[in-house]
Protein backbone atom coordinates (compact mmCIF):
# COMPACT_ATOMS: atom_id res chain seq x y z
CA UNK A 1 0.00 0.00 0.00
CA UNK A 2 1.33 3.19 -0.96
CA UNK A 3 0.88 6.24 1.40
CA UNK A 4 1.65 9.94 0.51
CA UNK A 5 4.37 11.88 2.62
CA UNK A 6 2.15 14.03 4.67
CA UNK A 7 0.23 10.88 5.55
CA UNK A 8 3.66 9.12 6.25
CA UNK A 9 4.93 12.09 8.09
CA UNK A 10 1.80 12.64 10.04
CA UNK A 11 1.57 8.86 10.99
CA UNK A 12 5.28 8.27 11.68
CA UNK A 13 4.73 11.52 14.21
CA UNK A 14 1.19 10.10 15.82
CA UNK A 15 3.01 6.67 16.11
CA UNK A 16 6.54 8.13 17.89
CA UNK A 17 4.69 10.26 20.24
CA UNK A 18 2.16 7.00 21.60
CA UNK A 19 5.13 4.98 21.45
CA UNK A 20 7.20 7.65 23.70
CA UNK A 21 4.48 8.54 26.26
CA UNK A 22 4.25 4.53 26.46
CA UNK A 23 7.54 4.08 27.40
CA UNK A 24 7.56 7.16 29.85
CA UNK A 25 3.95 6.45 31.45
CA UNK A 26 5.38 6.03 35.16
CA UNK A 27 7.00 9.12 34.83
CA UNK A 28 3.74 11.30 34.75
CA UNK A 29 5.14 13.35 32.35
CA UNK A 30 2.68 14.26 29.70
CA UNK A 31 2.14 15.44 25.72
CA UNK A 32 4.65 18.15 25.26
CA UNK A 33 7.02 18.14 27.86
CA UNK A 34 9.45 15.82 26.81
CA UNK A 35 10.07 17.49 24.00
CA UNK A 36 10.64 20.96 26.47
CA UNK A 37 13.43 18.85 28.20
CA UNK A 38 14.50 17.81 25.34
CA UNK A 39 15.22 21.66 24.93
CA UNK A 40 16.64 22.05 27.84
CA UNK A 41 19.28 19.54 27.84
CA UNK A 42 20.86 21.31 25.76
CA UNK A 43 19.53 25.06 26.38
CA UNK A 44 19.15 25.40 29.91
CA UNK A 45 18.21 28.56 31.22
CA UNK A 46 16.70 29.76 28.14
CA UNK A 47 13.61 32.59 27.99
CA UNK A 48 10.42 31.04 26.90
CA UNK A 49 10.13 32.71 23.29
CA UNK A 50 13.03 30.53 22.49
CA UNK A 51 11.59 27.26 24.11
CA UNK A 52 9.12 27.76 21.92
CA UNK A 53 10.28 28.30 18.91
CA UNK A 54 12.63 25.83 19.19
CA UNK A 55 9.96 23.03 19.95
CA UNK A 56 7.84 24.91 17.74
CA UNK A 57 4.84 25.23 20.38
CA UNK A 58 2.81 28.16 20.61
CA UNK A 59 3.48 30.72 23.40
CA UNK A 60 0.33 30.33 25.37
CA UNK A 61 0.71 26.52 25.25
CA UNK A 62 4.28 26.72 26.26
CA UNK A 63 3.04 28.87 29.45
CA UNK A 64 0.65 25.94 30.39
CA UNK A 65 3.35 23.14 29.34
CA UNK A 66 5.76 25.11 32.14
CA UNK A 67 2.78 25.98 34.64
CA UNK A 68 2.72 22.05 35.04
CA UNK A 69 6.13 21.17 34.69
CA UNK A 70 7.20 23.98 37.55
CA UNK A 71 4.30 22.45 39.73
CA UNK A 72 5.55 19.08 39.01
CA UNK A 73 9.29 20.28 39.93
CA UNK A 74 10.94 20.14 36.98
CA UNK A 75 11.55 23.22 35.87
CA UNK A 76 11.80 27.02 37.71
CA UNK A 77 11.51 30.23 36.09
CA UNK A 78 14.26 32.98 37.10
CA UNK A 79 14.14 36.65 36.60
CA UNK A 80 17.29 37.85 35.41
CA UNK A 81 17.87 41.06 33.96
CA UNK A 82 14.50 41.86 33.73
CA UNK A 83 13.75 38.95 31.77
CA UNK A 84 12.32 35.20 32.58
CA UNK A 85 14.40 31.99 32.28
CA UNK A 86 13.47 28.47 32.86
CA UNK A 87 15.70 26.25 34.40
CA UNK A 88 15.90 22.75 34.93
CA UNK A 89 15.88 21.57 38.43
CA UNK A 90 17.42 18.34 39.82
CA UNK A 91 13.94 16.62 39.15
CA UNK A 92 13.95 17.69 35.85
CA UNK A 93 17.31 16.21 34.83
CA UNK A 94 16.48 13.24 36.34
CA UNK A 95 13.46 13.56 33.67
CA UNK A 96 15.73 14.17 30.92
CA UNK A 97 18.03 11.12 31.50
CA UNK A 98 14.89 8.90 31.10
CA UNK A 99 13.14 11.33 28.21
CA UNK A 100 17.09 10.78 26.33
CA UNK A 101 17.14 6.72 26.92
CA UNK A 102 13.49 6.62 25.52
CA UNK A 103 14.23 8.81 22.72
CA UNK A 104 17.77 7.11 21.84
CA UNK A 105 15.65 3.41 22.26
CA UNK A 106 12.73 4.85 20.03
CA UNK A 107 15.46 5.73 17.40
CA UNK A 108 17.33 2.75 16.89
CA UNK A 109 14.04 0.69 17.02
CA UNK A 110 13.36 3.19 14.23
CA UNK A 111 16.36 2.55 12.21
CA UNK A 112 16.43 -1.12 12.46
CA UNK A 113 17.60 -2.74 9.80
CA UNK A 114 18.39 0.07 7.86
CA UNK A 115 21.98 0.60 6.95
CA UNK A 116 24.70 3.49 8.62
CA UNK A 117 24.47 5.11 5.04
CA UNK A 118 21.00 4.67 4.30
CA UNK A 119 20.20 6.84 8.01
CA UNK A 120 22.40 9.23 6.92
CA UNK A 121 20.73 9.96 3.91
CA UNK A 122 17.15 9.90 5.58
CA UNK A 123 18.34 12.05 8.40
CA UNK A 124 19.77 14.61 5.53
CA UNK A 125 16.47 14.46 3.39
CA UNK A 126 14.72 14.81 6.19
CA UNK A 127 16.84 17.65 7.46
CA UNK A 128 16.33 19.31 4.07
CA UNK A 129 12.58 18.41 4.36
CA UNK A 130 12.55 20.37 7.78
CA UNK A 131 14.81 23.84 6.25
CA UNK A 132 12.51 23.91 3.12
CA UNK A 133 9.52 23.89 5.06
CA UNK A 134 10.79 26.38 8.05
CA UNK A 135 12.06 29.02 5.35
Amino acid sequence: MSHSFHYLVMAEQSMFQKELLSRLKDTGLTIGQPKILDYLRDHNGAGQKDIARGCHIEPGTLTTLLNRMEEAGLVERRMLNGNLYVFLTEKGQEQVKLVTEAFSEIEEEAFRGMSKTDCETLMRLMHQVYENISS
